[in-house]
């Protein structure tokens, strides 16, 4: 007998939790199969994902998608790609890339790591070393 979409899209979700070992919540699968259900890589605002669940069946608070995004990427299952002050992204593809920043509609896509070449960085302050570097490119419709 074929799984349905369904099931694949909820055993998707659980295996991805399980991964690194988070308990599966029902908050926490509502949010994991809209992150990863279908198979593909998402870059998401907090309020984008909190908006899509609650379009579905299990409703769940925005203070509870922020808490639960942080801890997806405590795990190591997401990165937070922060592109000013005031938004975040977060990430399901967790390798180094660079992302292109569209500001004309606020939308985050991933941009081709090939062509993006960082040949030195400076010497981190005394007492701190370098963990990631985050590669924004912002562009802009010509018009």
């Amino acid at each position: 007998m074929a799984l349905r979409e369904d099931d694949i899209e909820r055993r998707r979700a659980s295996e991805w939790l399980q991964t690194a070992g988070l308990r599966p919540t029902r908050q926490r699968l509502t949010l994991a199969r809209l992150l990863v259900g279908d198979g593909r890589n998402r870059h998401v605002t907090a309020e984008g994902l909190h908006e899509a669940a609650a379009r579905g069946r299990d409703r769940v608070s925005l203070a509870t998608v922020y808490n639960t995004l942080r801890a997806f990427c405590q795990a190591g299952l997401m990165t937070e790609v922060t592109v000013d002050g005031s938004r975040s992204y977060f990430d399901t593809r967790t390798d180094d890339h660079p992302h292109f920043f569209w500001e004309d509609d606020g939308h985050l896509t991933d941009a081709p790591a090939d062509s993006v070449r960082i040949e030195a960085l400076p010497d981190a302050p005394e007492g701190a070393e370098i963990c990631k570097v985050d590669v924004v490119i912002r562009l802009r419709r010509k018009t």
